[in-house]
């Protein structure tokens, strides 16, 4: 158990600065919920929310993202907490959004691929600001917007993240990403028992009992993305309960 206080991240993917969620992580399963990331997170605000959980969908592609920092720039005038990640690769593109004012970054293919950029923004920047995601498909932790599988497990991921010092930590479960499923959430308190970490779930939110379920397990939050633009939950139906 964490005694971390229970956080709802409500998520915004952005490509091409607009708001879309994907299927699974596929970039051909896409759809598109509105271009105006702003008002979407004046909402969420509105409802309840403490953080945003913003996602550049654009640069996890290696696409442009120029129009998803844009973006981001007007969802940080909202006042909400603001988490980022999606194609973080190198010193400059850790230190944008930080400067920008977003409260904490989170890295993917490179804390996989780079260790020594997690030791860079470690020293630089310190736990509360730098967190690891690790997307998992069939047991296997996925990089580069979870198109290309590597051989490190979960807790693999885990344990060295861990011991270079994070101690924030988001897991998904791609398979259960954005089709309302439920969330994995015995592997994601299998990897905040095995490793320390404080662990975030994400994928498959598909009702309030699933965000129940999360809490009740001792994670520290749970990201919900499309469960919350087709109405099956929402912020202040959860506040309205207690989580």
């Amino acid at each position: 158990m964490t005694d971390t206080p229970f956080t709802i991240f409500p998520a915004i993917d952005l490509r091409n600065g607009k708001i879309v969620r994907l299927a699974q992580g596929d970039p051909e399963r896409q759809t598109t919920y509105g271009d105006d990331p702003r008002a979407q997170a004046q909402k969420f605000k509105d409802e309840g929310a403490a953080w945003v959980h913003v996602i550049n969908l654009s640069g996890a592609f290696g696409e442009e993202a120029s129009a998803n920092l844009k973006a981001l720039e007007t969802v940080l005038t909202v006042g909400l907490k603001v988490e980022f990640g999606g194609g973080i690769r190198d010193e400059e593109s850790i230190k944008i959004p930080l400067e920008m004012g977003v409260e904490r970054v989170f890295l993917g293919t490179a804390a996989i691929q780079n260790p020594a950029l997690v030791d860079w923004a470690m020293a630089r920047y310190g736990a509360n600001r730098i967190a690891a995601d690790i997307g998992v498909r069939d047991g296997n932790v996925m990089i580069r917007g979870w198109q290309e599988s590597t051989p490190l497990s979960m807790l693999e991921a885990g344990r060295r993240f861990r011991a270079q010092g994070l101690e924030w930590c988001v897991v998904t479960d791609v398979r259960r990403d954005g089709v309302g499923t439920g969330v994995s959430v015995d592997s994601a308190v299998e990897l905040q028992t095995a490793t320390g970490l404080k662990v975030v779930a994400s994928g498959g939110v598909s009702s309030v009992e699933d965000v129940i379920r999360v809490k009740n397990a001792g994670l520290a939050g749970v990201i919900i993305g499309r469960a919350l633009y087709d109405g099956k939950v929402t912020i202040s139906a959860c506040r309205m309960i207690g989580i």
